[in-house]
């Protein structure tokens, strides 16, 4: 019964001598031991958006890139997470790296990327995803699954022995950090929260949160 699943997180700790005054190198040494611990997309995070209408929404994505900046990811424009990022410019991350019983939360705002970054990180994606992001009008209906299949084979004609443009509408986004949120699991529900906050000169107030 699904009431009754229960897991006792023994893995870890987190102190504020170890987690140390900066988020950005503790995020860095948390994603490199996901890396490290082998996870399956240790780089998928949960983004979560608002909608004019004020309804929370949320869908994964991968990061595909960070640095004292920011969080870099990728998407259609035109999708339901690029016009509600259009409207307000401002999203959550979530990160679970469930082997390591961890969890990240990163708020702040959202930016586009210039389009020479884009464009360079489109250049490194698969032939297949660059010639994907042309054919599908992302989250929008389509009649059946054949539709698609035949737009991939208009579209891998139309840039056929030529290499694929990034499409106009294929956007980069950072999400720049306001707080990041560090927890790791531990016996007995009393888990570690440490809380990095922004303050207007820069720096970083870190604080411990109730589990």
């Amino acid at each position: 019964m699904i009431d009754r699943v229960r897991k006792s997180y023994e893995r870890g700790e987190l102190t504020e001598a170890t987690a140390g005054d900066d988020p950005v190198a503790l995020f860095q040494q948390w994603l490199q031991d996901a890396l490290n611990a082998e996870i399956t997309e240790p780089n998928a995070m949960c983004l979560a958006t608002v909608d004019p209408q004020g309804n929370p929404d949320a869908r994964y994505v991968l990061l595909r890139g960070f640095d004292e900046r920011g969080l870099v990811f990728y998407t259609n424009s035109r999708s339901p997470k690029g016009r509600q990022l259009a409207y307000r410019p401002y999203a959550t991350a979530v990160f679970w790296w469930g082997e390591l019983e961890r969890q990240v939360r990163i708020r702040g705002r959202v930016e586009r990327v210039d389009d020479a970054e884009a464009d360079a990180y489109f250049a490194t994606r698969p032939r297949g995803h660059q010639l994907a992001a042309h054919v599908s009008p992302q989250s929008e209906s389509i009649p059946d699954r054949a539709w698609l299949e035949q737009r991939l084979a208009e579209v891998e004609r139309a840039f056929d022995g030529v290499a694929v443009p990034r499409p106009s509408y294929w956007w980069g986004y950072r999400l720049v950090p306001d707080s990041l949120e560090f927890w790791q699991g531990r016996p007995n529900r009393l888990h570690d929260r440490l809380l990095y906050t922004r303050q207007p000169d820069g720096s970083w107030k870190r604080e411990r949160l109730a589990p």
